[in-house]
Parts: structure tokens; C-alpha cells; sequence
């Protein structure tokens, strides 16, 4: 993980960002353990408290739990818990914006639907 000191996100959310990012990618499936505090904290060079800070973070929003004794455990549908948070972010960062700007140029929705047709044949 590449986690920024002096990022303006704390490092406690950059952790939990980079764990999210493993389970939703499939690294960490459901149910399955995922690395000790002790291993990312040693592996990242940063304190174990800000590491369970993050762990924390997720827990609160049913991503992983704690099996008491043994470790951090994905939760059931931590994927699509993710995957659902996603798509709110991405409805608020880009379509909304999007859809506020064509509105201010006049376009219809089937020339904004056009455009991104054209720019995701770029990426073919």
C-alpha cells in the first residue's frame, strides 16, 4: 500500500480505504481472515492503534468483524456493501456535476448519453 504522511486524508482512513480496496477486488472474499494489525502496522511502518482505527472504521460499516482471539474476518456481502457505497460516491462526484453542467449548456439526455458512448470507445 502507498499511504501518504502527509495527506490530508488520515492515515487511519487511508488504511481502511487500501482494505476496502483489497475486498472488493477480490483479495479478501468473504469470510475469509484478513492480515493482523500487527502485520500491516509492521508492514506499513505505522502505529498498530491508527491500523485498528481503521479496522474499527470498517467494522462500524459491517465490512469485517472480529472473531475475539483469532483475528479480522470479511464480512458476508462486505462486497456489495462496497460496491453499493461506490456507486453514492459516484453519483455525487461525477453524474450529478455531469448532469448540472449539460442542464446549464442545454443538452438532451441523448447527447450527453452520446458523449459518453464516444469516450468509452476510446478506452476499447
Amino acid at each position: 500500500m502507498n499511504y501518504v504522511a502527509n495527506s490530508e486524508v488520515p492515515l487511519f482512513v487511508q488504511i481502511a480505504s487500501k482494505i476496502e480496496e483489497n475486498i472488493f477486488l477480490g483479495i479478501y472474499e468473504d469470510n475469509t481472515q484478513i492480515p493482523s494489525t500487527t502485520e500491516l502496522s509492521v508492514g506499513y511502518k505505522i502505529n498498530p492503534a491508527t491500523v485498528l482505527k481503521g479496522m474499527n472504521l470498517l467494522v462500524e460499516n459491517s465490512i469485517i468483524y472480529k472473531k475475539r482471539g483469532i483475528g479480522m474476518f470479511v464480512c458476508e456481502g462486505a462486497r456489495e456493501i462496497i460496491r453499493e457505497k461506490r456507486l453514492k460516491s459516484f453519483n455525487q462526484s461525477y453524474i450529478v456535476p455531469l448532469v448540472a453542467e449539460a442542464k446549464k449548456l442545454s443538452f438532451s439526455n441523448e447527447e450527453i448519453i452520446n458523449m459518453i458512448i464516444e469516450e468509452e470507445k476510446k478506452w476499447n
